[in-house]
């Protein structure tokens, strides 16, 4: 009862009470750690620096929030798609974690009106609204547990901006999208498709590696050529995020 009381007068004699105001109304729930909130929309370009010299901005809450998205995005697709392979759950993911959706989650949410910034690339095409989304999910990760950054991706961000049936039905022509990748952005793209050693009752007959510039960039197998071919794109695909770049 006292916590609740103190919180409540700091809230309402702050003059940041329309940024909480926000912050509850976007999220919710009452946000208890404030400082973590105001932390995560500050750029690196506008940190100062706390008693002990360390930088007051969000990169660090930027990191820990990457890795909070990316887990419970996987949980949640794992269970909505049950008969889905490693390969589709990676791509799935991969277009919705990466920067460019990010960065229209924050315009969408209206985080951008309380982004503290030096710097010119203050636009919709700024990966600084990215950042300031995953640092955001990090923020509400410490003030409130897993359980509750997940309810919050989940119920609000996920049910209402992410169409699952339209990513299920967007193209899957993995090795259509890598090799135009490839061709855009002057890569050498090679598939190397042939029968699998380790074939037997329980594994696809063929199997396929994928290279770019020499490097392996992804794996498949498949019980077609064809198929070996799309499972390893598709893996590629979401290990180097090049979905973001198409």
């Amino acid at each position: 009862m006292l916590r609740d009381l103190r919180y409540r007068i700091k809230l309402f004699s702050s003059s940041r009470k329309e940024f909480y105001s926000f912050i509850k109304a976007t999220t919710g729930f009452s946000p208890l750690k404030l400082r973590l909130y105001d932390l995560a929309f500050i750029h690196k370009s506008a940190s100062s620096a706390d008693l002990l010299g360390q930088p007051i901005n969000n990169e660090r809450l930027e990191y820990l929030g990457d890795a909070v998205i990316g887990t419970i995005v996987a949980d949640y697709l794992y269970n909505r798609f049950p008969r889905k392979d490693e390969g589709f759950l990676t791509q799935m993911r991969s277009r919705i974690v990466n920067r460019s959706f990010l960065t229209q989650l924050t315009f969408k949410l209206g985080l951008n009106h309380f982004v503290t910034s030096n710097t010119n690339s203050v636009n919709e095409s700024s990966h600084i609204f990215g950042d300031v989304f995953e640092a955001f999910v990090g923020a509400i990760y410490l003030d409130i547990g897993y359980q509750g950054a997940k309810d919050f991706l989940i119920k609000r961000v996920l049910s209402t901006y992410v169409d699952v049936y339209a990513l299920e039905r967007s193209d899957t022509n993995f090795k259509s999208q890598l090799i135009e990748w490839g061709q855009k952005n002057k890569r050498e793209v090679e598939f190397d498709t042939q029968e699998n050693p380790a074939a037997g009752q329980n594994k696809p007959p063929f199997i396929s590696i994928i290279r770019i510039d020499g490097q392996i960039a992804g794996k498949g197998e498949g019980f077609s050529k064809k198929e070996a071919q799309q499972n390893s794109a598709c893996k590629a695909l979401g290990n180097f995020d090049i979905s973001d770049s198409i």
